[in-house]
């Protein structure tokens, strides 16, 4: 018998390189930044921002990337992935050089929302050309290595940002993405086939616009809660106005002809249980990074650049594991995987809860390395479960479905775990005493975020 021929495409592992990269970009320029908040409101070495103002250079971003990333998907369906991820990454890069040199907090804020923009044009589309590129025997590896990038982003994204502040000054953690971006747009331009929906149909305008409403709302409501507390009437208005509207996008996608998302896809088990699965994830574990950079910062008092060395192990067990993930799905199933993967995430997060300040570092290294191994084993299959329940033409739905999901659990489970934080300290007139006295003074400073001692729920460790 001859063996089955692949259809993928002949340059498809190079071209999985280059949106690997593109989303490297994305994913890490939000978790830099994180690190670079108290040089911002530094009116000598920074641009002197208010607490508002560095609040807002994170959450004007947000907001553009969660309410654009469903949006993006479907126009990336219908008029280009190639022409979304190209607009995307020129975007990106002008909004990069604009942040760097920005002369006024008003200027960054407003940069990070273009900065968003391009985001969000970036993100579902990768994902989409992997699926329309790949045949389907490898597109489980291919989404793996895709998955597992935006853990290895994650974890090493303060350690480059503390490498680049100790230096080079604040801008250069926006500068360097743009070559990176340069180059990702010749390799882009060069290498990734064109792919659309043949039949997209009408344009779905109300759809559209009732996604980017309800999605920016809930996600201020979230943002805004995380902040400055939930018992705030503006808080639960948008909140609960966010949900009403995107109950109104479901209720109408129902009926009409042409949707923008097909909600009968929700009746689907295997796209369905998925997309929960990985909000409910991504609440739970970014939700534990927050706690994990307030825990190792203000608590053991190490410096963001040291914060980043401890997530190493998380980003190991990622690059080790989830390239992996696809070739255990063949040899134990799909739902054995996810079930270990599940377990093991369980495990690492719930962990933290019995850490003190007195834990050996080993733990916490340990910690790190066992959710890093869960989710490297519970993310890649769930993406391939939903991407394969969807016809080619409709990959980018299902990609912004997943990732608009993600982003708005994510910030969700920060919100909600920051409020918790800022309600135990809330209190506390002075910092935590230093852990290790005979550390410098300059490491000291790095412990709290912004200007304050304490906590809040501000989404600053990146979901995207």
């Amino acid at each position: 018998m001859q063996p089955q021929e692949n259809t993928g495409h002949p340059r498809r592992w190079i071209i999985l390189g280059v949106l690997v990269v593109s989303l490297l970009v994305v994913v890490l320029d939000n978790t830099v930044l994180n690190v670079a908040l108290r040089t911002l409101a530094d009116p000598v070495h920074g641009l002197g921002a208010s607490q508002g103002e560095l609040e807002w250079s994170i959450n004007s971003y947000t907001l553009v990337f969660a309410g654009l990333l469903f949006t993006a998907g479907v126009l990336g369906d219908r008029y280009g992935r190639k022409r979304f991820l190209t607009i995307g990454l020129a975007l990106f890069g002008l909004a990069s050089l604009l942040s760097a040199y920005a002369q006024s907090a008003d200027q960054l804020i407003w940069a990070r929302a273009l900065m968003g923009v391009g985001g969000a044009a970036i993100m579902p589309v990768t994902l989409s050309i992997i699926s329309n590129v790949f045949d389907p025997r490898e597109r489980g590896k291919a989404i793996a290595i895709w998955s597992g990038s935006v853990g290895i982003a994650i974890a090493i994204g303060p350690i480059l940002g503390g490498l680049l502040l100790e230096n080079f000054w604040w801008g250069s953690v926006f500068l360097i993405n743009v070559p990176v971006v340069a180059a990702g747009l010749v390799l882009v331009t060069m290498l990734v086939p064109e792919s659309r929906d043949p039949k997209p149909g009408r344009i779905d305008v109300i759809g559209v616009l009732l996604s980017v409403v309800g999605l920016v709302a809930l996600s201020y409501g979230i943002i805004d809660g995380g902040e400055h507390g939930f018992g705030r009437p503006v808080v639960w208005a948008s909140i609960v106005g966010g949900l009403a509207v995107l109950g109104a996008f479901i209720a109408y996608e129902r009926r009409v002809e042409f949707p923008s998302l097909d909600v009968r896809l929700f009746k689907v088990p295997r796209f369905a249980a998925p997309v929960a699965l990985i909000g409910l994830v991504f609440f739970a574990a970014l939700g534990v990074f927050f706690f994990s950079a307030f825990y190792l910062q203000l608590v053991r008092g190490y410096s963001p650049l040291e914060t980043g060395l401890l997530l190493l192990p998380f980003a190991v067990a990622q690059m080790a594991f989830a390239p992996r993930s696809a070739a255990m799905v063949k040899k134990y199933g799909g739902k054995a995987v996810s079930t270990v993967g599940l377990v093991l995430t369980a495990v690492g997060m719930s962990g933290f809860i019995f850490l003190g300040v007195d834990t050996p570092v080993w733990v916490i290294l340990a910690l790190f390395f066992i959710q890093g191994v869960g989710m490297a084993n519970l993310m890649p299959p769930a993406m391939e479960s939903i991407m394969s329940s969807l016809p080619r033409e409709k990959a980018g739905v299902g990609s912004a479905v997943a990732n608009t999901v993600r982003q708005v659990g994510g910030a969700l489970g920060v919100a909600v775990l920051g409020s918790v934080l800022a309600s135990v300290y809330r209190g506390r007139s002075t910092p935590p005493p230093r852990r290790y006295p005979h550390r410098p003074a300059t490491r000291s400073r790095s412990r709290s975020p912004a200007r304050t001692g304490w906590p809040t729920g501000s989404a600053r460790l990146g979901v995207a």
